[in-house]
C-alpha cells in the first residue's frame, strides 16, 4: 500500500430540468467519492479543474476545498460530495487534481482522471 494515495470515483449526471438546450445551456451534476487508499491520514486542501466543451473551449476552476469542506481522511476513509457545472454544448469533459497534505506534513497531488459530461438522448443533435 502506498504511503500517500487517494482514489477518486466520479458519477456524472445530466440535469435536463436545469438545462435550456435552445439557449445552449446544459447543466450537469457529478458525485465524487474520494477515498484515502494510503497509509497516512491526509487532508484534501484544494481543487483544480479543467472543464472542456465540444467547441474546444476550456474553463479553469481553482479553489480551496470541495463544496465548502476540507475533509481529513484516515486510511480507508471516504468523503462523498456532489457538485455541478454548466456547458454551452451537450457534451464535454472534466479533469483535474486535488492538492492534499498528509498528517506528517507531506504534500501530494491526486489526479482526477478525465470523465465525460454528456446530455445523451435528451439533447438535440447537431451535425457539423
Amino acid at each position: 500500500m502506498p504511503k500517500y494515495q487517494f482514489t477518486v470515483d466520479v458519477e456524472p449526471q445530466y440535469l435536463p430540468e436545469q438545462s435550456a438546450p435552445d439557449q445552449d445551456l446544459y447543466s450537469f451534476a457529478y458525485t465524487i467519492t474520494v477515498t484515502n487508499a494510503g497509509e497516512v491520514p491526509a487532508q484534501l486542501i484544494a481543487r483544480h479543474w479543467l472543464i472542456g466543451n465540444a467547441l474546444g473551449q476550456t474553463e479553469e476552476v481553482k479553489g480551496l476545498g470541495v463544496v465548502g469542506h476540507q475533509p481529513l481522511l484516515g486510511p480507508g476513509e471516504s468523503f462523498q460530495y456532489t457538485s455541478g457545472c454548466r456547458l454551452r454544448t451537450a457534451t464535454g469533459t472534466m479533469r483535474g487534481s486535488y492538492f492534499c497534505v498528509a498528517e506528517d506534513g507531506e504534500r501530494f497531488e491526486v489526479e482526477i482522471p478525465a470523465f465525460v459530461l454528456d446530455a445523451g438522448d435528451d439533447a438535440p443533435r447537431v451535425l457539423h
